[in-house]
């Protein structure tokens, strides 16, 4: 028994030493750059589209005046994680607090940045465009929203993040089949037809009308705001989203116009 309890307290002690701050520890190897990049969405005059900033006209910086995604470096002073750099950037560019934050996946090799070896941990935002005021921040010559086809089919952006878009962008369209994400594009109060229209944006494809309405109202996550001007100037019920901490998930996917 005596064995056993020395034993114990021994590795108790041990564990307390692995336990402690490393914080003055000096890393023996190279580190990597870390970033954070966040791929944010607005629906646009009926396009989907992306926010991009174009990149200052100096040599001594990589991919001089290309448009890429918004992020940065984490700062280790302010960040206290990869969300919170995330939400700090976004606001940085969009002064807004997106109610839909969602971590993508994470990018890194010693080739998508001249400078050295990076890793870029990505997250993709919600939001809808009305009343948004874009900064540009201080390394960027310009910010502005583009086209997400358009983006695709004729830019080069910076780094890997036409890479980067294009995963968003995929993982944005399969989950908006099956969930209400669609709702933290449009301002609110909206009405159904200003919804299934913002659906319709970002799928790229018509959905039925009568079965678009029968399931937002079925999964119960709306709850009725007055009457608003609908798309003819006629009062059409507003909605408001009732929980917007997460999106509500659909049993199905969406049927083509006339389908469902």
């Amino acid at each position: 028994m005596k064995r056993e309890i020395t034993t114990g307290v021994r590795s108790a002690t041990a564990a307390g030493r692995r336990q402690a701050p490393l914080a003055a520890v000096v890393p023996s190897f190279p580190l990597p750059f870390t970033t954070v990049d966040v791929v944010i969405f607005t629906v646009l005059d009926n396009n989907l589209s992306v926010l991009l900033v174009q990149r200052p006209d100096n040599r001594d910086e990589p991919f001089p005046k290309a448009w890429a995604l918004p992020g940065g470096y984490v700062d280790i002073g302010r960040d206290e994680d990869l969300a919170a750099c995330a939400r700090r950037k976004l606001f940085e560019k969009t002064a807004v607090v997106s109610p839909y934050l969602e971590q993508l996946g994470s990018w890194g090799s010693a080739n998508r940045d001249p400078r050295g070896w990076s890793a870029t941990h990505v997250y993709f935002a919600l939001i809808p465009s009305q009343g948004l005021a874009l900064a540009k921040g201080a390394n960027a010559a310009d910010v502005g929203w583009s086209q997400v086809d358009q983006v695709l089919k004729r830019h080069r952006l910076a780094f890997d993040h036409e890479a980067i878009l294009r995963a968003a962008v995929e993982r944005l369209r399969s989950k908006v089949e099956y969930t209400s994400l669609p709702a933290y594009l449009v301002e609110e109060p909206f009405t159904l037809p200003q919804l299934q229209r913002t659906y319709e944006v970002v799928l790229g494809r018509s959905i039925d009308k009568s079965g678009f309405r029968t399931r937002m109202l079925a999964a119960d996550f709306l709850d009725e705001a007055g009457y608003v001007e609908g798309e003819s100037n006629r009062p059409a019920m507003g909605y408001r989203v009732r929980d917007r901490a997460v999106p509500v998930v659909f049993p199905r996917t969406f049927s083509p116009r006339h389908q469902e």
